[in-house]
């Protein structure tokens, strides 16, 4: 079943809809490092990284790993480790994972640019944990914390998240 994300900040998932936050910059084909745009596709999701200090551990299926404080997310495109999960500090650009604003309590990764991950072609493309009322993200797609637990604990490896641009 897709998990269909519209420019309205709606995801509909069979008869269930949930209200979602998108990229500053809406929703683009051509997704680029730092446009802080939501790519349009079909994104699987792969695994899922959690607080266990701060949240419950989900009931999943997919791959789930607790954060450490060291945890972050390369987003430097000239990077060997561009887009993956990496160890701070790191020698490049990276974004920490271990957030006081809760947005990272429960992130689940997707597999956009990964096979195989092109350089500039954008990073950390998560869904997460809303900011309060909703505020736009840096690409992502983010959703209220009990949502996005509900869609982790009945997400079958089937699913999928299509992000449909207009």
């Amino acid at each position: 079943m897709d998990l269909l994300v519209t420019t309205n900040g709606i995801a509909e998932w069979g008869v269930r809809r949930f209200r979602c936050a998108l990229g500053r910059s809406g929703i683009v084909v051509e997704k680029r490092e730092g446009d802080g745009a939501t790519p349009a596709g079909t994104l699987s999701l792969s695994r899922v990284l959690c607080r266990l200090d701060r949240i419950v551990q989900p009931d999943t299926e997919l791959v789930l790993a607790a954060l450490q404080p060291d945890d972050g997310w390369c987003d430097a495109p000239e990077a060997a480790n561009y887009n993956q999960q990496v160890r701070l500090p790191h020698g490049a650009s990276c974004e920490a994972l271990w957030r006081v604003d809760r947005v990272y309590d429960l992130i689940v990764v997707t597999d956009f640019n990964v096979a195989p991950v092109v350089p500039h072609a954008g990073s950390a493309i998560f869904l997460h944990v809303a900011r309060p009322g909703y505020a736009p993200t840096e690409g992502c797609i983010a959703f209220a914390l009990d949502d996005l637990r509900l869609i982790v604990s009945e997400w079958r490896q089937a699913d999928r998240v299509r992000v449909a641009a207009d």
